[in-house]
């Protein structure tokens, strides 16, 4: 008998130990080599453990322990095959296929029999039920056959049975109980960076608001075309990451950071996507995006967003932003003040788009708004460069072709302006 461990693997530097979030596999599952066993969650990521070998595996470690990298938490009895129990299980299929069929009708015709003697109310208790949401299987009939009357129905409801108007009333239903639930490594380490971000940052936020109706304009003409080239929706998340990527040309101390005692200046843009995953929220980072078309940005965010649906982010997809994007607007958020995300000095959010009456040119109109936040590092960036990159970034949205001629207008370029 051969007896493969299966150790925690290192999922990245400086990471010495792990929780164990999730066995898919059980103790006396025999499996194949490669088949995911467990989640693994770690400071920045949830990692899958995979089968080394195929066998019969005995788990070592529950649910929710935090074990140390390197730690066997699986033992793979080589000496079963998964053909074996192919072997085992194709007996029962057979004496399932031997089974009447006449006879299993039959059995099924007295049940459906049965149930409708026992379950059947009579026409006034069935109008009475109706009107308060009540099935036939939540009380027992005393008439000829099980049948409910009128009296049984009028009697559960005399003695507590909930209807639909009481439930509805309200969607809390008393007691005292609580429930406790462990911290995963992954909120653990969110919690710790987010008050450190509070604690060790001089952060300030500023405001300011964006008319979306170009962006509106450009997206219901070319939609449809866009998505037959490329494959993929438009949204509004690529105007935003290029009209940022072009404004942080223009001010590069909001594509900073602090290290030490120096000030570091990226001449690239990685910007960090805020995205919502399963585990909670997740900020991969697209590289180079200063580079990038607007169907190169939503291909990319695509990508990320579907990885970490799918809980297949790695530590590589998170590390090395420049910069961060966070779009609350998606779960109905009018305003707020992002948090930071460090090293990094600076975070844009994107809030909900509303109708709102403005004033343009003397008249009001209804304009499709939404208000924008940056919150940054104030011993980096100053107010006058954070005030400045965020009327660049409205300017661009407010005219796309900003976007195309370094932040300005077409005719400041012509003039050489």
């Amino acid at each position: 008998m051969a007896i493969v461990e299966l150790k925690v693997p290192s999922p990245g530097e400086s990471i010495t130990e792990v929780v164990i979030a999730r066995w898919v596999k059980n103790t006396g599952d025999i499996v194949e080599k490669d088949d995911v066993l467990a989640e693994v969650d770690s400071d920045k990521a949830t990692l899958t453990l995979n089968a080394e070998e195929s066998g019969k595996i005995e788990v070592l470690a529950a649910e929710g322990d935090t074990v140390k990298v390197g730690q066997v938490v699986v033992k793979i009895d080589t000496s079963f095959k998964p053909e074996a129990k192919a072997a085992v299980e194709a007996p029962k299929a057979e004496v399932k296929k031997e089974e009447p069929k006449k006879e299993v009708a039959v059995t099924s015709s007295v049940v459906e029999k049965s149930s409708y003697a026992t379950g059947t109310p009579s026409i006034a208790a069935a109008k009475i039920m109706a009107e308060n949401n009540i099935q036939a299987g939540q009380m027992s009939g005393t008439g000829r056959d099980g049948r409910i009357t009128k009296q049984d129905v009028l009697a559960a409801l005399s003695n507590g049975l909930p209807t639909a108007q009481k439930v509805l009333s309200n969607s809390w239903q008393g007691g005292r109980e609580k429930d406790r639930a462990k911290m995963t490594s992954l909120r653990k380490t969110v919690a710790k960076r987010l008050v450190a971000v509070k604690n060790e940052t001089a952060m300030l936020t500023t405001f300011n608001e964006v008319d979306m109706s170009e962006i509106y304009a450009i997206r219901a003409k070319y939609k449809d075309k866009f998505k037959e080239v490329y494959g993929t929706n438009v949204g509004f998340m690529s105007f935003f990451t290029k009209a940022v990527t072009e404004a942080l040309f223009h001010y590069p101390a909001v594509n900073g950071m602090i290290d030490g005692e120096e000030l570091v200046y990226n001449k690239y843009c990685d910007i960090g996507i805020a995205v919502s995953a399963p585990k909670g929220l997740m900020v991969p980072v697209l590289r180079n995006a200063e580079l990038m078309s607007i169907a190169d940005i939503e291909k990319g965010i695509k990508d990320l967003a579907v990885k970490a649906r799918d809980g297949k982010l790695t530590i590589a997809d998170m590390e090395g932003g420049t910069f961060t994007i966070t779009n609350g607007g998606v779960f109905g958020s009018m305003m707020s003040t992002p948090i930071i995300n460090p090293p990094q000095s600076a975070i844009l959010g994107m809030h909900n788009v509303v109708d709102r009456p403005m004033a343009v040119n003397g008249q009001v109109v209804i304009r499709p708004m939404m208000y924008i936040a940056l919150s940054y590092d104030h011993r980096i960036i100053d107010g006058r460069e954070s005030v400045g990159f965020l009327v660049k970034v409205k300017e661009m949205l407010e005219n796309p072709s900003r976007m195309l001629f370094g932040g300005k207008v077409p005719e400041e370029v012509l003039l050489g302006l």
